[in-house]
């Protein structure tokens, strides 16, 4: 059986969670105390050298990291990553697309306003990242008013990445009104049979 080390609160984690449940497999999760320091301990380094959730333990013991590397890994070989090369690549595009245009403004925000509660020294950055923020998700709704997923007709790993933290791009001070090819997507992700919410 997997085990699965990370933050229940964390869009990275919830990722490796939903999709876990997406295709039906059962897993132990290890809560994992970020604001703690328990990614820093001697024991979760040797298990991650980053020191970041989510963690994946596998059968034999050996572990994968990083949550977009997990989700390829796991869903290989099934209906939620194409097996056509172009198809494919799109997804990876979307995930590298979440990892450098999307997460580090959404997920940041998030971070300052829903974990550390707006800290006064952190409101500047927290005002800038939404600039950011708004523009990953205009990319997002152009492409979700052409198709309903964002690599064409399939739900695929690549909205299991994107809707980990737009779904709770609110706690993050972002307004998705204007945005309604995003907001029906949403509503789409979660209308999946074995879909889960993020928490407990």
């Amino acid at each position: 059986m997997y085990k699965v080390y990370g933050d229940y609160k964390s869009g990275n984690c919830y990722k490796v969670k939903l999709m876990l449940n997406l295709l039906g497999h059962e897993f132990e999760w290890h809560p994992v105390d970020i604001l703690k320091g328990e990614t820093e301990t001697p024991e979760f380094l040797a298990k991650n050298p980053n020191g970041k959730v989510p963690v994946l333990e596998l059968e034999d013991g050996t572990c994968l990291w990083e949550s977009n590397a997990i989700l390829n890994f796991l869903a290989d070989g099934s209906e939620f990553l194409p097996t056509e090369p172009r198809l494919r690549t799109q997804v990876l595009q979307w995930q590298f697309f979440e990892q450098y245009s999307h997460e580090p403004y959404i997920a940041v925000a998030r971070f300052i306003q829903y974990y550390l509660g707006l800290p006064d020294d952190r409101l500047e950055e927290y005002k800038g990242l939404h600039k950011g923020g708004y523009k990953a998700l205009k990319v997002m709704n152009k492409q979700l008013e052409m198709t309903p997923y964002l690599v064409g007709e399939q739900y695929s790993i690549a909205d299991v990445a994107l809707y980990a933290y737009t779904h709770v791009a609110h706690q993050g001070g972002f307004d998705l009104a204007g945005y309604p090819a995003v907001r029906e997507w949403l509503v789409r992700v979660a209308e999946h049979p074995r879909h889960v919410p993020m928490g407990e």
